[in-house]
């Protein structure tokens, strides 16, 4: 696995995706190393869940960061492990999906096209013609390509006329219970705040939320006075996006940042939540959606078409950056704790059943299987 940040995750949706997905792929026999970053990962362990570890250096700016390190990862293995298959995740590191075609071509090279990159707020023009023949080079020299969401297939079927396999992010099943405990040091308290889990990028729309959170306090201050909007999440070189958001939020003591959390924490934040919000402009499948779904969460989101395909049926959504709509969603859950839990209660048996890691598992071996024994001459056989 190549192109994350590492793993285990501490944040990311890659790195959750990677770090599940290799997890399953360990106990199903499969003998997998993810390559990470040495500012990522706070244990230099070179194993976990029985998943090989392999630390390398990056350049660790902005631009440099994900580039770097796929390209020295790519270089070791294609020299030094010589694997059965390379998979990239991400149409960035896939910019270098090319080498293994010279240096290893007995290897099936798998690229997963996790989100439309170019179209984050955070990249410069330079970057998003980069990223633009990162999607091509993707597709190009990939001997299968994986698409996260069928908003995805449709984009690359359009863009590259090529047909693609789909094989969505996914969730574990949760039965998690509240846990003061892990909440009151962030200054909360079990199901007396609403929660917006992800990075702190512009593209995620993190203020629009701080926005409409503070219109719909001033539309029904009875009903809002008591709760308070977790922001979960930190900096992905967005520095300056985040201090323009505690400016945002200055003086309004019912906005609370608790930074990246993960483990028992995060799960606790999770379960504790009375809705969760994900109010972005760009996603690939987003996991926040679905890990919130999975512990019986309602979903207030925005009407992007990869959010709709998890959360039309089975959440709420509003005009995306329509700060005036996205207030009265959160004033309509709010006042309505039956429709809030019958939409949580209806969206965990969607997510149960349509997006489970241990299948997306099995799809995933199938792809694997085909391309090696393709390499192999063995299906050519048959």
């Amino acid at each position: 696995m190549i192109g994350q940040k590492g793993a285990p995750s501490k944040f990311g949706g890659i790195e959750t995706h990677v770090t599940e997905l290799a997890t399953r792929l360990v106990r199903s026999g499969n003998d997998v190393t993810v390559y990470s970053r040495p500012w990522y990962v706070d244990d230099r362990s070179d194993k976990f869940n029985g998943i090989n570890i392999k630390i390398l250096p990056s350049i660790n700016t902005k631009h440099l960061d994900a580039i770097s390190h796929t390209f020295i990862s790519t270089l070791h293995a294609c020299l030094f492990l010589r694997p059965d298959i390379i998979h990239f995740h991400g149409v960035g590191p896939s910019l270098l999906s090319w080498i293994p075609k010279v240096l290893r071509p007995s290897t099936a090279i798998i690229t997963t096209f996790h989100c439309i990159d170019r179209g984050h707020a955070k990249w410069n023009a330079f970057a998003r013609w980069v990223l633009k023949i990162g999607e091509k080079f993707c597709i190009k020299f990939a001997d299968a390509t994986i698409a996260v969401s069928h908003t995805l297939v449709t984009y690359i079927s359009m863009q590259y006329g090529k047909r693609v396999n789909y094989i969505p992010n996914g969730i574990t099943s949760r039965r998690v219970t509240t846990d003061d405990i892990l909440l009151n040091p962030l200054g909360l308290r079990s199901f007396g705040y609403i929660a917006m889990v992800s990075r702190l990028v512009k593209h995620k729309g993190t203020h629009t939320l701080i926005s409409a959170w503070k219109l719909a306090r001033q539309k029904r201050p009875d009903l809002l006075k008591d709760l308070k909007l977790a922001i979960i999440g930190g900096s992905a070189f967005t520095d300056d996006y985040v201090k323009s958001l505690h400016k945002q939020a200055e003086g309004d003591d019912s906005i609370v940042f608790t930074g990246y959390q993960r483990g028992d924490a995060l799960q606790a934040l999770f379960a504790g939540a009375k809705f969760i919000v994900h109010p972005s402009t760009s996603e690939g499948l987003p996991i926040a959606i679905l890990e919130a779904m999975s512990y019986g969460k309602a979903v207030i989101g925005s009407d992007i078409p990869e959010n709709m395909e998890v959360i039309a049926e089975h959440g709420l959504p509003f005009s995306t950056g329509n700060i005036e709509e996205l207030s009265d969603r959160i004033i309509e859950l709010a006042s309505d704790e039956m429709l809030a839990a019958s939409i949580g209660h209806a969206a965990r048996e969607f997510v149960e059943m349509d997006y489970h890691w241990d299948d997306i598992t099995k799809e995933t071996i199938d792809l694997y299987t085909k391309q090696v024994e393709l390499r192999e001459g063995v299906l050519a056989i048959r």
